[in-house]
């Protein structure tokens, strides 16, 4: 019985594990995928505007303010 009561724990142990590597590949992914395609955060202002902030958010944390600037302008232009 305590034999068996081990192995689940490893086997959910080692679910967590995935769980939290994917987590973390897909956030790093999102937030690469962001920081580098203008286009892709228009999309995401349309789709996710709560996760856009966030972005804009933590780069302006890091000093880097234009960024939502430029966007904004880029997107306004776009639709004149």
């Amino acid at each position: 019985m305590a034999h068996k009561m081990e192995s689940i724990a490893k086997k959910m142990f080692k679910g967590i594990l995935v769980a939290e590597l994917m987590g973390i590949f897909g956030a790093y992914f999102l937030f690469n995928k962001m920081n580098t395609s203008q286009d892709f955060r228009q999309t995401m202002s349309k789709k996710f505007p709560f996760i856009l902030e966030v972005y804009y958010k933590a780069i302006e944390q890091s000093g880097m303010y234009e960024i939502r600037r430029q966007d904004q302008e880029k997107w306004l232009n776009s639709k004149n």
